[in-house]
């Protein structure tokens, strides 16, 4: 057979090495970037693949043996072509080591600490009093994906085919928290049933009241993570934005509900690889493909995640812990401060605030202080509020109904007459909101629960009033007077409810295990009762009640 020409032989080569280098740049999407280590990773391994059929050959070398076996060995040419591209293999290899150690915290402590800025301010100034929380989203994210996945169960033509995404982004649409997640395909072949119509809705999540919806969309979306080939969401950004080093990909929606995937594009602060941060933003419609890159400063104002939590919480730790240097940060510790391992959000000025405690990296019992962090912004402020960090909160609060079970979701903090307050959820085994929780910040012994936050507020009022951390009684706004109709007594998952019905019309319920002086209530009675709303404007929590 006639060979082939050295000129051929090394096309087919290169056709071959390229090939597989464009798979692997296909499947792994490396930005094409200096600064980001993935690109010398990609880099070393495309190296590797052209060494594979070009310089093997001429690496080892076989010597024969007067006995006639063989012996092979390491080539010791370094001239040659092998040697050469080894160290291609090498070089990058080498960058990355040499980039991290310089780009490290050891050589810059200074550097990390500096990327942000924090402004001390006063939290009864910061943090007006509140009254009902709307503006909180207490539910976490497993609770939310249980919901949503009920929402999308009942609507068979789509759960058939899509699921609900896992990661659920917090929003503030139109002045109130919501939670998002767009659909995904349930797999290959179900994108390949149905990518000719698109994922068609989203879920959206009301945090504060534990209800979700489905919402169909009249352009369904085709870019989505679960799609394949040219229509993956994260293949689609590569090719548009070859350089970009992408952060948080969150689903969002413009005011007038047009859904959006924002994408934060990341640039080291330090060196070639340290403290990267947010430097822009992609704006990527899902539709059709269309995008729109933004600079940090420019983005527009409906946008609400810009700097993801953790991120937030990073950048925080590096001034916290290494302001006074890399060493201090490692033995001395002097002023050294990090938050808690999670955090809650907030909704004010019409943006996402992200909270979490501050405490100091010698002692975790307590928090020393607080921050909030703008999502959009990147904002920080700090408020120096002593008392118990959020864990504490969180076991005083379950320990409130320990023979229940329920746990506790990380909380989040409010004003309640003055008194800086943890706020959360507790959770039954299947992660749905059983109860509302209300912990004081510097007394976490003062725990207050309730089926409503209105309830919940109201006792955790009277609780501060009784333990003279407030002075005056509740308010009589949320009380009246009634003359009782009737009484109807039932059990609900194990508790005996009393639901009272006064001459108004309205039933006042009790938990009697909660209230055991609602025992003593007979029909006929007239009775003072302090309450708080619930959802259903016919039935009342009952707080407490006196005789008149």
């Amino acid at each position: 057979m006639k060979k082939l020409p050295i000129a051929a032989k090394t096309a087919i080569k290169l056709l071959i090495s390229t090939a597989i280098v464009f798979i692997l740049f296909y499947v792994f999407l490396p930005p094409i970037n200096p600064m980001s280590t993935g690109f010398w990773v990609f880099i070393a391994a495309a190296a590797a693949i052209y060494l594979v059929p070009f310089g093997l050959s001429g690496i080892f070398v076989v010597q024969q043996r007067p006995n006639g076996s063989a012996k092979i060995e390491f080539s010791r040419n370094r001239k040659t072509k092998q040697t050469i591209m080894i160290c291609a293999v090498l070089l990058p290899i080498l960058v990355i080591i040499a980039g991290s150690i310089f780009s490290s915290t050891f050589f810059n402590a200074k550097k990390y600490a500096n990327v942000i800025t924090v402004t001390e301010a006063d939290f009864a100034t910061d943090m007006p009093e509140t009254e009902s929380v709307t503006d909180i989203a207490l539910m976490d994210t497993d609770s939310a994906v249980i919901i949503g996945n009920r929402a999308l169960g009942s609507l068979s033509d789509v759960v058939s085919q899509f699921v609900a995404s896992s990661y659920y982004t917090q929003i503030n649409y139109q002045g109130y928290p919501k939670k998002l997640a767009n659909l995904e395909y349930d797999g290959f072949f179900k994108w390949l049933g149905n990518k000719k119509d698109g994922v068609p809705g989203y879920i959206m999540v009301d945090p504060v009241h534990n209800t979700a919806e489905y919402k169909s969309l009249s352009e369904p979306l085709k870019y989505v993570n679960s799609a394949y080939f040219g229509e993956d969401l994260y293949r689609k950004l590569r090719f548009s934005y070859p350089t970009k080093i992408f952060g948080t990909v969150a689903f969002e929606l413009n005011e007038e509900g047009k859904p959006y995937f924002i994408v934060s594009c990341m640039e080291p602060q330090v060196g070639l690889f340290g403290a990267y941060d947010v430097s822009e933003v992609i704006i990527f419609d899902p539709s059709d493909g269309s995008s729109e890159l933004y600079s940090v400063g420019e983005v527009p104002r409906w946008i609400d995640i810009v700097f993801d939590g953790y991120l937030a919480s990073e950048k925080y730790d590096w001034q916290g812990t290494l302001s006074g240097g890399f060493w201090n940060s490692i033995i001395g510790n002097k002023g050294c401060k990090q938050t808690t391992d999670d955090f809650g959000y907030l909704i004010r000025d019409d943006d996402v605030w992200y909270y979490t405690g501050v405490t100091s990296v010698t002692n975790d019992a307590s928090n020393i202080g607080f921050i909030v962090s703008n999502a959009r912004t990147g904002e920080y402020k700090y408020y120096p509020v002593v008392g118990a960090e959020e864990y504490s909160a969180m076991g005083a609060a379950e320990g409130e109904v320990q023979e229940k079970g329920y746990k506790a979701s990380f909380p989040s903090l409010v004003n309640i007459s003055g008194e800086a307050t943890y706020i959360m959820v507790l959770k039954d085994d299947s992660s749905l909101v059983k109860l509302y929780a209300l912990v004081n910040v510097e007394q976490y012994s003062l725990v207050a629960t309730g089926e409503t936050q209105a309830q919940a507020i109201n006792a955790y009022r009277k609780m501060l009033s009784q333990n003279g951390v407030i002075s005056g009684d509740i308010e009589d706004s949320n009380s009246t007077s009634i003359t009782v109709q009737e009484i109807e007594k039932l059990v609900i998952d194990g508790d005996s409810w009393w639901y009272i019905l006064g001459d108004d019309g309205i039933y006042y319920r009790v938990n009697i295990a909660e209230n055991e002086s609602a025992l003593f209530i007979r029909t006929g009675d007239k009775i003072k009762i302090f309450y708080a709303e619930t959802e259903n404007q016919k039935i009342r929590s009952m707080i407490s009640w006196e005789k008149e």
